[in-house]
């Protein structure tokens, strides 16, 4: 276990956290004792049923707290999917952070429902919007989602198959509600209302 050097110590108590950088793919380490703000990027946790499928519990990005702290489920792993900068929260200070921990309740549980939504083409769609909700950024074609995303970690998430995923991907692609542009999928919204 890592323990706090008088460095760490002195920027905690002079509000500066100490930060650590983590590459692509990276696994943030299983720590008890701290909780991780992402600052810059994205990571997923998940963990994996007997027969090794893998099973997303979220996707947490800018401003987000994550951390083996907030489960129960084992096992359990966080995954970065991008280059992530993160600052160490200690536990005694957590309790400054409630909006972020609420938030993180929150997103659960709304990627909980999603998940329970049917049919597969519902679900796999409101799935696209929460996460252009989360990693999105507006283009005059529509909202990018900023987050490179396989149809199989797409598969994962929704407890579908990947031929489904790229199935559903191609018709809403042909209905015109998505667009493709360099890996990324941009979703129009004929109405922004349907949004919410």
């Amino acid at each position: 276990m890592m323990c706090f050097t008088n460095r760490t110590q002195n920027s905690v108590l002079t509000g500066q956290l100490p930060q650590r950088l983590f590459t692509r793919r990276e696994l943030i380490p299983p720590r008890n004792d701290v909780l991780w703000r992402i600052e810059r990027g994205a990571v997923r946790a998940l963990t994996w049923s007997e027969d090794g499928t893998y099973i997303t519990l979220g996707y947490w990005g800018s401003g987000d707290l994550i951390g083996y702290p907030l489960s129960k489920v084992k096992p359990y792993q966080i995954e970065c999917l991008t280059s992530v900068e993160a600052s160490i929260i200690p536990s005694h200070l957590w309790n400054q952070d409630t909006n972020a921990l609420l938030s993180h309740i929150q997103q659960a549980e709304e990627l909980l429902s999603i998940l329970h939504r049917k049919p597969i083409s519902l679900r796999l769609w409101q799935f696209l919007v929460w996460l252009s909700e989360k990693f999105g950024r507006d283009m005059e074609q529509g909202k990018a989602i900023d987050l490179h995303i396989t149809h199989q970690e797409m598969a994962e998430v929704l407890n579908t198959t990947r031929v489904t995923i790229t199935r559903l991907l191609q018709q809403l692609e042909e209905e015109g509600t998505l667009s493709r542009y360099k890996r990324r999928i941009i979703l129009r919204f004929p109405n922004k209302e349907c949004i919410k």
